[in-house]
């Protein structure tokens, strides 16, 4: 066992269960009726994990995941979300835990446990690194974890001199109570045995009024809590479903109602599933962070709320943000899933990745290019193969760093669109509105959600809508509708959302022009992560659109510039001239960079490479004038 001398770095440290989820869609349906199912990080120790991590505690996993695809959804999914995967091991000789798992009515969730001799549960002594262990203020273990024979070792932790938080979270099916059957009480002398062994090392004991009595073995409430007492003196809570909780810190009455309470929240239960581990999480933040007792219970039930007003677990618990908008303003939904506002701030504080800045080489052009074909007389199949090589000038000049993405079509751009998934790019963006449409059509289908539910997560949506602040209102509402479904959609399908937005084809660009087209969709509840926009007629302009975006969307990631094939000069003086423009975060550039080699490798006067060579040469060259323009603003 390796022992490195750390500081405490870690508020909390979860050991056991980590496990791929797979929920049933289609939400009133048997388990064997469920035709698709939405992916996440399950398991209650995983769950906690992220779910502390989104409250702003600094986490950690102490589990194994299989050596496949599985284990490494598990890693990289806790890895996005901010938790800390340094004592997360691969095993080479099991597979990742799986659980299907269906919503047939209100409190009925079946699941199926699919994990004999799983990875997670192989967890043994000697994967515990006792230095990480003691880098902790708080260790969490869970009771299914010592249903592993191995791991009953597990509660010598305490000798590490953090808190010791036990949540009983007894599933007597994987102490094999239970066959495969999800029930949550079965009583056994055999396991309260040995979960009350654990008891006494405790400083926190959390559970339901049923696992409180397999901890013990007692057959009532009282008795539990008061035989739990004369073992430890451990803060315990206990969760009582929509009643919220009791915490009891000292001696324990006659009388269940002689403890401490948190606020409740009228909430529409969904899915119950996972809602006890959003609950601890939030008693954490509070707990560790030196809040009351009474304020630790509120954040709980407000955070349990939360899980049971949505499908998903870990992927859907609050990020702290989320919590403290919810506790100053509430919601006028007891369905929160229905709460544009939060849900707005969940979206904006979970993304996939933080990307501050991009320079996109954009080979989206569809008609421009077909245009093309037709004057040099060129098979417009071919356009397929020209956007393969502007992918190879991007990667060429990208040479595996950061902040540099793309914009590929998928009419033309199928192969570039593999092409792009070989190479570590930032950012890619997709169009889907119809070329030159006015108002605004998407192609290939109007039903735009059944397009985006096959694209990758990663891929962010890019709409072009030609649209002006002064346009006639039919136009304009019709438009702006448009818009308002592809942002629900986009939510929906869980995609980033990129707006461009070209006024000057359509009447006068002023200083007001695109702050108040921004002011309109935003009054709508359109809230893209990104803008596209054309160069402004002045200073005042950026200024105003910039102060637009930050009153009505805190959290949109920025502006990026367009090109409309302005010569290379042009463009280089526009970056400079709008380094003092925070909001402005990169460019997204086509026809300035691919136009002369689109036409000359069209028409046969310009090899492969050479094409590639030219592009890469202009994308360089336009990324290092805005390089040089953004440290000419820094310093």
């Amino acid at each position: 066992m390796v022992e490195i001398a750390r500081a405490r770095q870690l508020d909390v440290v979860t050991i056991g269960r980590a496990s791929v989820d797979l929920y049933g869609l289609q939400i009133g349906s048997r388990l064997e009726d469920v035709a698709s199912f939405a992916k996440s990080v399950g398991g209650c120790p995983a769950n906690i994990a992220v779910g502390t991590a989104q409250l702003g505690l600094p986490s950690a996993l102490l589990s194994r995941v299989g050596g496949e695809q599985m284990g490494s959804f598990i890693r990289e999914q806790l890895i996005r979300q901010g938790v800390n995967v340094e004592a997360l091991k691969s095993d080479p000789d099991r597979l990742s835990a799986l659980v299907l798992l269906a919503v047939e009515d209100e409190g009925v969730s079946p699941m199926i446990f699919v994990r004999p001799d799983r990875a997670d549960m192989a967890l043994s002594p000697e994967d515990v690194d006792r230095s990480f262990i003691a880098s902790a203020r708080s260790i969490v273990v869970t009771g299914t974890h010592f249903s592993a024979p191995e791991a009953a070792q597990l509660k010598a932790i305490k000798a590490s001199g953090g808190k010791v938080v036990f949540d009983i979270d007894c599933r007597p099916n994987l102490w094999g109570l239970a066959g495969y059957a999800a029930e949550r009480y079965v009583k056994s002398d055999a396991v309260s045995n040995k979960l009350r062994a654990v008891l006494a090392d405790c400083d926190l004991i959390v559970g339901t009024e049923e696992e409180i009595r397999i901890a013990t073995g007692e057959d009532d409430v009282v008795g539990s809590l008061k035989a739990i007492r004369a073992l430890s003196d451990a803060t315990i809570v206990l969760k009582r479903g929509a009643m919220g909780c009791v915490v009891y810190d000292g001696n324990i009455s006659d009388n269940l109602e002689d403890g401490i309470f948190g606020e409740g929240f009228p909430i529409e239960v969904f899915s119950v599933l996972g809602s006890g581990d959003a609950f601890m999480s939030g008693f954490l933040r509070g707990w560790l962070g030196g809040e009351s007792l009474a304020t630790a219970a509120t954040w709980a039930n407000a955070c349990g709320a939360f899980a049971v007003s949505r499908l998903l677990c870990a992927p859907e618990y609050p990020t702290f943000e989320e919590l403290r908008y919810f506790l100053e303003h509430g919601s006028p939904f007891t369905a929160l899933r229905k709460d544009e506002t939060i849900n707005h701030i969940h979206w904006a504080t979970t993304r996939r990745r933080e990307i501050p800045s991009v320079m996109a080489l954009a080979c989206d052009h569809r008609s421009q290019l077909e245009e093309v074909a037709v004057r040099v007389d060129a098979e417009p199949s071919r356009i397929n193969a020209f956007k393969v090589l502007a992918v190879k000038a991007a990667v060429r000049v990208a040479a595996g760093r950061d902040d540099y993405g793309m914009l590929i079509d998928e009419r033309f751009g199928r192969e570039a669109l593999f092409e792009f998934a070989r190479h570590p790019f930032s950012w890619l963006g997709r169009p889907v509105e119809l070329p030159g449409s006015r108002p605004l059509r998407f192609e290939f289908s109007q039903d735009i959600g059944s397009q985006l539910i096959g694209w990758p997560l990663d891929h962010c949506i890019k709409c072009l809508c030609f649209c002006h602040a002064d346009d006639p209102a039919p136009l304009k509402k019709e438009q702006q509708e448009k818009l308002r479904a592809l942002f629900d959609a986009s939510h929906k399908v869980g995609r980033e959302f990129l707006i461009e937005i070209i006024a000057g084809k359509h009447g006068t660009l002023q200083d007001d022009t695109i702050p108040r087209a921004l002011d309109e969709l935003y009054a709508l509840g359109i809230k893209p992560e990104s803008w596209k926009l054309e160069p402004q007629v002045s200073a005042t302009a950026w200024v105003r659109i910039e102060a637009t975006i930050v009153k009505h969307a805190s959290w949109c990631r920025g502006v990026m510039l367009l090109g409309l094939e302005a010569p290379q000069d042009q463009l280089e003086a526009a970056f400079v001239a709008t380094a003092h423009v925070p909001i402005i975060k990169g460019f997204a550039v086509g026809r300035t960079i691919i136009a002369h080699a689109a036409e000359e490798w069209l028409a046969g006067k310009m090899s492969d490479e050479e094409a590639i060579a030219n592009m890469a040469a202009r994308f360089e060259r336009l990324s290092q004038a805005w390089l040089a323009s953004r440290e000419r603003k820094a310093a």
